[in-house]
């Protein structure tokens, strides 16, 4: 099998991550395997690595790619929200590294009939567990105007939302919108000509980031994942956390903050009152970025950031 997928940061993550200490480590996105594999070539003998994703072809390409390793790799259909019960059902109590690379991966963006991309025409769908009830296809034709207008600010932090929300239900009133292409050049029509050509990308780039993360419920599971990960990290273990827009890298940063904070009583109380102490300490005050070089060899990497937490 043909794996095509390119890790970002790839050495950057898991030299965050030291798993030449030895342990057990969790790829909780597994992807294409890269970080994966990468974990596995460094782990001494006895070690492990759990490496879970929601995707059924991710799961099984990386069970082809990780097999040579033997006992020392097991791959694990799950989204990494239930970080907690996968170890739970391995009877494992502690880890000593965890790692995401949140976003959609490489594979699924270049597999057209996954409707992920607008650059080839394919079914409205951009499930990343395709056993999952809702599709892109079910959101753009029956959310309301104002809902589609919410998620498309919220999740695609695109200014014009309302001309490209109204353009939709203009058009589904027709006939329903069925196609990645169909909803491209919706979304074309609705911006101005003039902010179109100030675009250095597709016009219809936050719309779909904005669908795909609606459809995967992305945004809503990275919180538990980490309190869950950190919460069965042993002292001086690390959670690495790679991220691809604002939004999710603002809440990596907000989480990793609050859990290295002291004290959260009011600045004009004379004695601690909450009794509250830090659980991590934040390795990377500033993310990590890729190099200019990485980015040229894989432009997908140019909005990466990579944020890493220790276990206190």
């Amino acid at each position: 099998m043909n794996f095509a997928h390119v890790s970002v940061l790839l050495k950057e993550a898991v030299d965050a991550l030291k798993p030449e200490r030895g342990g057990i480590f969790v790829d909780c996105t597994a992807g294409g395997g890269g970080h994966s594999e990468e974990i596995l070539k460094r782990l001494p003998r006895g070690s492990k690595l759990i490496s879970l994703d929601q995707d059924e072809r991710a799961v099984l390409r990386c069970r082809e790619r990780l097999a040579v390793y033997g006992t020392a790799s097991t791959v694990i259909k799950a989204n990494f929200s239930a970080i907690g019960e996968v170890l739970d059902g391995l009877d494992i109590q502690e880890v000593d590294g965890v790692l995401w690379d949140l976003g959609v991966s490489s594979v699924q963006l270049d597999e057209a009939e996954r409707g992920f991309s607008y650059m080839a025409d394919a079914p409205l769908d951009m499930r990343m567990d395709r056993s999952g009830a809702v599709t892109a296809a079910d959101i753009v034709n029956r959310y309301s105007e104002e809902e589609l207008c919410r998620i498309l600010r919220e999740y695609g932090e695109e200014k014009f939302h309302r001309r490209i929300a109204s353009e939709i239900v203009r058009a589904r009133a027709e006939s329903e919108i069925e196609t990645t292409c169909q909803l491209a050049e919706l979304v074309i029509g609705a911006i101005p000509a003039a902010a179109r050509h100030k675009e250095s990308q597709h016009p219809a780039r936050r719309t779909f980031q904005a669908l795909r993360i609606e459809v995967n419920g992305e945004l809503r599971v990275i919180e538990p994942s980490l309190q869950a990960a950190v919460d069965r990290l042993r002292s001086g273990g690390r959670a690495a956390v790679i991220t691809f827009h604002s939004l999710e890298d603002r809440i990596v940063k907000q989480i990793f903050q609050k859990m290295a904070a002291p004290c959260e009583c009011p600045p004009d109380f004379p004695v601690c009152m909450c009794g509250k102490k830090p659980i991590v300490t934040r390795v990377t005050k500033k993310p990590i970025l890729p190099s200019e070089r990485e980015i040229l060899e894989n432009p997908r990497a140019r909005s990466a950031k990579l944020r890493v937490a220790e276990k206190i």
